[in-house]
């Protein structure tokens, strides 16, 4: 747990005592922990996953040895990665 002191706009103050009446929650901090959890995600890149990664690689090395540098066209990249 991370302790830190904030300045908060009256909108702010507004939407986290909001939070914290509708979840029942003991304090602001709980709240902006709330309001984070709910909407967080759409702020940070998601993770991908190293499985994915393989494949790409994998399909970039198979071009190369069939194609050279020669470009592949985005319907034919795309049926590659998605398996079809």
């Amino acid at each position: 747990m991370v302790d830190a002191r904030v300045s908060l706009t009256k909108h702010t103050n507004r939407v986290l005592t909001f939070v914290k009446a509708k979840y029942d929650l003991k304090d602001k901090s709980q709240a902006l922990n709330k309001f984070v959890e709910m909407y967080g995600d759409n702020e940070l890149e998601p993770e991908v996953k190293e499985s994915y990664v393989k494949k790409l690689l994998e399909i970039e090395e198979d071009h190369f040895k069939r194609y050279g540098h020669r470009h592949t066209s985005v319907k034919d990249l795309r049926r590659k990665i998605e398996g079809g």
